[in-house]
């Protein structure tokens, strides 16, 4: 989030940032307030679910209602958006993986909406034997951790060799299931980047709130499944 007021200030952007707030807090009256005396439109930054939640809530009952509501960590799992109801609707984040991403795993050859189905149809922990699991954002990511891993052991010719792994790993150029890792060619030493794509919650079918791609600008790849809305 550091280099976030700036990125937003130099875009053109206004920025209304009270600083930072206790976790757990069950007030955000400060925020919300100073949020509506600005005419803030967008509100956006990394909260855990339970803060979203009580700060959301207080936000609808404070008749603060942004047209656009984006946030990291809170807003990824379909859980967290299913605690919401009706005030999940409309709701934004960042996606890192879909159901939509046009890729598959190098490990077993299927494709993201195969992982998904599959992900979808194990039976839940034994205390919600009935009930399925929603496929999520970070299960193509971390899948792809493994992806990585696993390619990394077979071409470093002696697993059993720290230094024969890392080289491995340093040298990488993988099309996983969350898209192509390449350690080469990242902004840093050693970095891959995954190219984001944006979501948008909506009323489901099979689940009670589904996952919309509705910005792909970052990612052209990765098809979009509808359109953004404002929050109503």
């Amino acid at each position: 989030m550091h280099g976030l007021p700036a990125a937003l200030t130099k875009a053109g952007y206004k920025l209304v940032d009270l600083g930072r707030f206790q976790a757990g807090t069950d007030n955000f009256a400060p925020q919300i307030t100073a949020f509506k005396k600005a005419g803030v439109d967008i509100v956006t930054g990394v909260l855990n679910p339970p803060d979203f939640t009580t700060f959301w809530n207080q936000a609808r009952q404070q008749n603060f209602k942004p047209k656009i509501a984006t946030v990291a960590k809170a807003l990824v799992f379909p859980a967290a958006v299913d605690n919401l109801g009706a005030a999940g609707d409309g709701l934004t984040a960042e996606v890192v993986w879909s159901r939509h991403h046009p890729f598959r795993s190098s490990l077993t050859g299927a494709s993201s909406a195969q992982v998904a189905d599959a992900w979808e149809a194990q039976v839940a922990d034994a205390w919600e034997a009935q009930a399925r699991k929603q496929w999520t954002p970070p299960l193509g990511w971390i899948h792809a951790l493994f992806e990585v891993g696993v390619d990394a052991l077979k071409r470093s010719g002696d697993p059993f060799k720290p230094a024969a792994v890392r080289d491995a790993i340093k040298a990488t150029q993988l099309q996983t299931l969350a898209g192509p890792v390449n350690f080469a060619k990242g902004p840093v030493k050693n970095v891959s980047t995954i190219a984001l794509v944006t979501g948008q919650w909506k009323p489901g079918g099979k689940f009670r709130m589904d996952l919309d791609i509705v910005s792909n600008d970052a990612a052209p790849v990765v098809p979009t499944t509808g359109k953004l809305r404002p929050l109503a």
